[in-house]
């Protein structure tokens, strides 16, 4: 069985792939040179697969310039829509359709699950809303699932190590208030929560995030008790608003967001509460 999976290189595709791998499964990557190429070649690659995932798009933890907002937008709406037109002029359609998308398409404030259809419109918002509207288009050619990821904690990639420097000289603390939520999940569960998905064919909305949901200051609590560091410098808004602008509101907001559909199925997370998943990725 093959499989195909654009952001092969990011954090999520490079430590998926060995273990899609692992298990069988030849695995081909969609580079940003075959977005640039003529509809036909995508259709192509996308024609000789059997499932497909959607992995792409630039980092969001940045300063948003006007143009790199369109680039936040385009490197997941664009290639969505891509994606989703190759295979409706494929004459092989997988039988699956992995999207991803981001917690960040929720609200602040509620705990919420799949089931609520409360979305946030600032712009990140909008991002994953029509992100997910381009991928939902293909649900009448295969099964889609959309995978809404929360801050995923990796020893090697994404936002932990960056925290890291900060924390370890005990000048952390909590960010603009800290009581915004923090919905994360460990790597190792996160890649487990695809193999189920697609073990188990299924399709519709995940929110692939740990069931021990916390807020911000609940975060950098548990961050600064695993390194024996005090974490109780705070973060104020207007700094992150000069090194981030519009961007800050990546650090400053935030969702408290449930994986309903995932109990629900009956996967098992290995770490399901911060405390543990914290010491394992860094002890």
């Amino acid at each position: 069985m093959k499989i195909l999976v654009s952001g092969s290189t990011g954090l999520v595709g490079k430590n998926l792939i060995p273990k899609l791998q692992d298990r069988g499964y030849e695995v081909e990557a969609i580079g940003r040179e075959d977005f640039r190429q003529n509809i036909s070649h995508l259709t192509k690659k996308v024609g000789q697969s059997d499932i497909l995932i959607h992995l792409a798009g630039a980092p969001i933890v940045a300063r948003w310039t006007f143009s790199y907002k369109k680039e936040i937008l385009a490197s997941r709406v664009d290639t969505t829509k891509m994606i989703v037109a190759a295979m409706a002029a494929a004459e092989n359609i997988p039988g699956l359709f992995i999207s991803t998308s981001a917690v960040g398409i929720y609200p602040d404030g509620k705990t919420l699950t799949e089931s609520s259809t409360d979305y946030s419109n600032n712009f990140l918002g909008q991002v994953c809303s029509a992100w997910e509207a381009e991928a939902l288009k293909a649900k009448s050619l295969t099964k889609v699932a959309i995978c809404r990821l929360g801050v995923v904690l990796a020893r090697d990639g994404g936002a932990l190590p960056k925290m890291l420097p900060s924390f370890r000289l005990g000048m952390g603390g909590p960010v603009a208030g800290g009581r915004q939520g923090f919905s994360w999940i460990h790597l190792s569960d996160l890649i487990d929560a695809y193999l189920f998905i697609i073990d188990k064919h299924l399709e519709g909305i995940f929110n692939l995030t740990a069931p021990g949901v916390t807020d911000n200051a609940g975060f950098t609590k548990v961050l600064g008790q695993v390194l024996q560091r005090p974490a109780i410098v705070p973060v104020p808004s207007l700094a992150l608003k000069l090194a981030f602008g519009e961007g800050a509101v990546t650090l400053t907001a935030g969702q408290k967001v449930l994986p309903g559909r995932l109990l629900n199925e009956g996967f098992k997370f290995e770490f399901p509460d911060l405390l543990p998943a914290l010491e394992n990725i860094l002890h």
